[in-house]
């Protein structure tokens, strides 16, 4: 296997993990200097010292940039073993880092998680920012992760190409390999590891608010496309029903008028990550989404506006509401 960290301004445990791993057998570690400067020189000089392959960024470029470069590096010289990311914090375990190692040689093809469980002393940023991010996956995706952020990873060589290809640069890389892996055809597979937090995670480089937008881009994206999408809706399905009285022919010429619209948009800026989703797939898979959501708007407006008797608007935006959720999880897992 070949272990790949990414460092920032490491301490002396990127030298004990990497010790730790030399013990355990022959394995080649590329470490990725990511631009942390002169002050620590020495600590890479040391790496390169151990045996370690060390490449160096002259400034800091962020993890998803380093992770990069290091599979650029393996791409060029023909990995041909399992690649496993570990991070240089000591929140790693050697025992770990083998577990994830044999996972990716007996599932092949599959992206290989550590998931931690975040039992015992946890700092509090963590487990919400787990939590908050699992959450979002789940809902981004359909899929249900324990562990979003981990950063223990097992890979095949054969996905290097499309790790390279994955869009970001930064803490966002790691949450857009995910979302995009489905498409990619690559299943995740987690393997329990222990939750080790040193220092209450003081050495985390994770910008709270700057990566959090990062890696929750693709929802704001999509609330953006499709609160557009609905004002067009809204416009239309009033100015056609003072024209015509007619529910039925307000909610239709409104829902595909919108919908041409935001299709157009997701297509190219929510959905297509690194390459745009083919028209061909994705075109008759969206509109077929559209006729099932059209005839639940009909259906849920008719209900609450006719049957309930609540206002054309309230009735509208409770509508649109439910039909939000249903729509992002749905074009995100069948659609594109």
């Amino acid at each position: 296997m070949t272990v790949l960290i990414p460092s920032y301004e490491p301490d002396n445990r990127l030298l004990e993990l990497i010790l730790q791993l030399k013990a355990t057998g022959n394995h080649d570690i590329i470490v990725v200097d990511d631009g942390s400067g002169e002050r620590y020189h020495d600590i890479f000089e040391q790496t390169a010292r151990y045996g370690c392959k060390v490449l160096t960024h002259a400034i800091n470029l962020g993890k998803g940039r380093a992770l990069k470069t290091g599979f650029q590096y393996m791409l060029e010289h023909g990995q041909h073993d399992s690649i496993i990311c570990a991070d240089s914090d000591g929140q790693h375990l050697p025992d770990d880092i083998m577990r994830i190692a044999k996972a990716v040689e007996a599932h092949p093809c599959q992206i290989v998680l550590g998931s931690r469980r975040f039992t015992g002393k946890v700092p509090l940023r963590s487990r919400f920012g787990n939590t908050a991010t699992r959450m979002v996956y789940g809902f981004t995706t359909g899929t249900s992760l324990h562990d979003t952020q981990t950063g223990l990873r097992g890979y095949s060589p054969e996905m290097l190409e499309w790790l390279c290809r994955v869009p970001g640069d930064r803490f966002e890389y790691e949450m857009n390999m995910l979302l995009d892996a489905q498409s990619e055809g690559y299943h995740l597979l987690e393997v329990p590891i222990d939750t080790v937090y040193l220092d209450d995670n003081k050495s985390s480089h994770f910008r709270p608010i700057a990566d959090s937008m990062s890696v929750y881009m693709p929802i704001v994206k999509f609330s953006c496309s499709s609160l557009f999408a609905a004002l067009v809706d809204y416009l239309l399905l009033f100015l056609v029903h003072v024209l015509t009285s007619s529910l039925l022919l307000s909610v239709v010429a409104a829902r595909v008028s919108s919908s041409i619209i935001n299709y157009s948009m997701n297509r190219k800026f929510v959905f297509a990550s690194g390459s745009e989703s083919k028209v061909q797939r994705s075109l008759p898979r969206y509109f077929s989404l559209v006729l099932l959501i059209l005839a639940l708007n009909y259906g849920l407006l008719y209900t609450l506006h006719d049957r309930l008797s609540i206002a054309l608007l309230p009735a509208k935006l409770l509508t649109e509401g439910v039909l939000f959720v249903l729509s992002y999880w749905a074009q995100r897992k069948f659609v594109y």
